[in-house]
């Protein structure tokens, strides 16, 4: 009876097509035993659990967060095991241990998970994963957009085409793009190409536009999406990036929790009576973070309620404007005290979207969400 009552803690190096198994027993002293390989099919991850459940433990798996997505951690907890999806950036490693095989990082999880020095990262369900999956192909695409502009942009600056209008990709510049003549037929391919290129881009984040402002109406986390949405400079397309990415804002004890999982929180290196204070951990997910850093330019303009905002405030709660109004009265003064104290205009930024997600998760306590 006293055996039943012990725990197996299974470290896993998970891979393509192989897994490192080790586990550690619950007597801190007992040695951390290996397993060696097996494979990532359904039957081998059956068979490795019928193994270590013969020995009458009970079992909690951890493995890294990867390329290999949740489907392990989906499976296990299934078939009701702890199972634990870890950061691998917080993983404690020896500063003189360089060696690293599959073999080793699984008998490291193994021996950490027992002495509870990993942390555990926010897995999405199924559904929130689809969504994130979308927003992330959406900024996929825009990157590519971008870098097919600029390549454009390039091989005309090279031939010395040079457009005199006053703004580029407006229905005037495109006018103009149709009738560019390069000096070659050669070069005029290429240039047809690289106007090809942005084209067909262009049409790529149209459609991932539209199926994602047509995703999220089903979502479960809609009504969060739609509340921070009061916030300026949070639109549609950022409001679902901040929550796919993050979840459930409230299961932050503390906005600062918040702040230090988005990596907004400055570092710091103190020493006696030294403290030393640089730049933002760029710690946790950077896709939030770039949301919140791209909607915090709009408080660099005064404290107002445009039209199209008026239109994201109509159907909201009378709590969640005010807080969205507190926001902006607060944050436009900060903006424009931290500029007039001479910082750099991307340290004040940082500093408002920081603060931003404060008020994104006040906004979110006041949502209920369906579970």
């Amino acid at each position: 009876m006293a055996e039943s009552s012990k725990m197996l803690f299974v470290g896993l190096d998970v891979h393509k097509d192989t897994i490192a198994v080790a586990y550690a027993a619950e007597d801190r002293g007992a040695e951390v035993v290996s397993l060696g390989m097996i494979g990532t099919r359904q039957c081998d991850i059956d068979k490795l659990i019928r193994k270590l459940e013969s020995k009458g433990a009970t079992l909690m798996f951890a493995y890294e967060a990867g390329p290999c997505g949740y489907w392990l951690y989906r499976y296990l907890t299934r078939r009701g095991l702890s199972c634990h999806v870890v950061a691998p950036s917080l993983i404690p490693r020896k500063p003189g241990d360089r060696v690293k095989t599959d073999r080793r990082d699984a008998v490291t999880l193994a021996r950490l998970l027992r002495s509870g020095d990993l942390s555990a990262i926010y897995v999405p369900t199924v559904d929130d994963e689809a969504i994130r999956d979308l927003s992330r192909g959406r900024e996929d695409v825009v990157r590519d957009l971008k870098r097919s502009k600029v390549r454009l942009k390039a091989f005309l600056l090279r031939q010395d085409i040079r457009y005199e209008g006053r703004a580029n990709w407006n229905a005037a510049h495109l006018r103009w793009l149709a009738r560019v003549v390069c000096p070659t037929p050669a070069q005029q391919i290429v240039f047809q190409e690289y106007l090809h290129s942005v084209s067909e881009q262009t049409e790529r984040l149209r459609r991932l536009e539209a199926e994602l402002h047509t995703a999220v109406k089903t979502w479960r986390r809609y009504p969060v999406v739609e509340a921070v949405q009061a916030l300026r400079g949070l639109d549609l397309t950022g409001a679902v990036t901040l929550i796919a990415e993050v979840g459930d804002l409230t299961r932050f004890d503390t906005p600062r929790k918040l702040m230090s999982y988005l990596g907004l929180t400055p570092s710091e290196y103190s020493s006696g009576e030294r403290r030393h204070q640089g730049g933002i951990t760029k710690a946790g997910n950077g896709h939030a973070r770039r949301a919140l850093v791209e909607g915090a330019w709009a408080y660099r303009y005064p404290a107002k309620v445009s039209r199209h905002l008026q239109l994201r405030l109509e159907n909201l709660p009378t709590e969640v404007r005010a807080i969205a109004w507190k926001a902006q009265l607060r944050l436009c003064k900060r903006y424009r005290l931290l500029s007039a104290r001479g910082k750099h205009v991307n340290q004040v930024v940082v500093a408002i979207a920081r603060e931003m997600a404060a008020f994104a998760w006040a906004i979110a306590r006041t949502v209920p969400v369906a579970s």
